[in-house]
């Protein structure tokens, strides 16, 4: 593999990341709402050419696969699927809380003494979340989950469990008190986390069917007409 460019459109921070082999060469983050599908492609290509190399040298693509925001990642499954079709280089597939847990990983002590939640916002007392050692394995496979406080009541009950994203505040105000559940803010989804570990599935040639490929959005799109477009019977 000589360079892998990633991408990380799921959430309001879009940021794509440049890596030669293990080596992270460079990153770009844009946090503005709404503005991966105008920019995505301008940070693409400047960051390709601060790097000093360019697009045709790619080996692959990856992009974060979700959970997350339903507009964020058709943004980046378009603009990766594009990539990859006009370079005919493999598309690689990472999951959004899976490169958001292994950031938390990377700069924890003494990590395998932990469990890892990251929680993405569902709205209301919703999130998308699962369960991962410090591994990244899954110990509580990832789904959608109304929070309540049993919530992992028994793996708290045995270890300290790591929480972060942008859905464990609402977790936080349940469970505070309880003596293994540890909480961190500001944890946000990158680029960077999501081309480190395709790195290693681009290794075992870990690729999707780039004509076939859907980012794993977990639930329906429900799409309603407004009101105002009705026709009266």
């Amino acid at each position: 593999m000589s360079l892998l460019l990633a991408l990380e459109t799921s959430s309001t921070v879009c940021s794509v990341a440049l890596y030669h082999k293990e080596q992270l060469l460079g990153a770009s983050e844009l946090q503005i709402e709404k503005s991966h599908s105008s920019h995505i492609t301008v940070m693409i290509s400047q960051l390709v050419q601060n790097c000093g190399k360019e697009l045709k040298e790619l080996s692959a693509v990856a992009v974060s696969g979700g959970p997350g925001s339903y507009t964020g990642l058709r943004i980046g499954s378009a603009t990766a699927k594009g990539l990859c079709y006009s370079l005919d280089i493999p598309l690689i597939e990472v999951s959004t809380l899976h490169g958001l847990a292994a950031r938390v990983v990377g700069v924890t002590p003494a990590a395998e003494q932990f469990l890892f939640c990251p929680m993405l916002d569902a709205r209301r007392m919703e999130v998308y979340t699962c369960l991962l050692n410090h591994k990244l394995e899954e110990i509580v496979s990832i789904a959608p989950v109304v929070l309540t406080e049993s919530f992992l009541e028994e793996q708290l009950a045995r270890q300290p469990v790591v929480f972060f994203g942008s859905g464990s505040a609402k977790f936080r105000t349940l469970v505070e008190a309880h003596p293994n559940a540890r909480f961190i803010n500001g944890v946000v989804p990158s680029a960077k986390e999501i081309g480190k570990l395709a790195v290693a599935k681009f290794k075992n040639q870990q690729f999707e069917d780039v004509a076939y490929y859907e980012p794993f959005y977990l639930k329906e799109v429900h799409i309603t007409t407004p009101t105002k477009n009705k026709v009266n019977s």
